[in-house]
């Protein structure tokens, strides 16, 4: 399993970025893909989840509203983007395979549900 993740960056509060995530070394249609973020000193913590059945989205409270998944299946890619950013945006960002193909009990705090973490791409929100 390869999870290429790109887009991060730094942008000033209110600004959007688009995360990309490329996959690799497993069928993309049979498990659910994710989005994680880690800020320092803290928890991972789930921040949006697209399911392989539907495409149907999940998100967490602190991010719904201002962040869309979507995946695009002939490219093997899933994108989150990301508008009115602010500083609690701030954090290393990761995609993720689940271990079902559905968003079912995915939340902030599901990491047991994580097949595979990609490397990450670091997301700085400041004036």
């Amino acid at each position: 399993v390869q999870l290429q993740a790109s887009g991060g960056g730094s942008v000033q509060p209110g600004g959007s970025l688009r995360l990309s995530c490329a996959a690799s070394g497993f069928t993309f249609e049979d498990y659910a893909l994710a989005w994680f973020r880690q800020a320092p000193g803290k928890e991972r913590e789930g921040v949006s989840c697209i399911s392989s059945s539907d495409s149907s989205t999940f998100y967490s409270d602190s991010v719904k509203g201002r962040f869309t998944g979507s995946r695009d299946i002939a490219e093997n890619t899933v994108y989150l983007q990301m508008n009115s950013l602010e500083p609690a945006d701030t954090a290393r960002y990761y995609c993720a395979t689940l271990l079902q193909p559905t968003c079912v009990n995915f939340g902030k705090w599901t990491d047991w549900l994580v097949r595979s973490y990609g490397q990450g791409t670091l997301v700085t929100v400041s004036s």
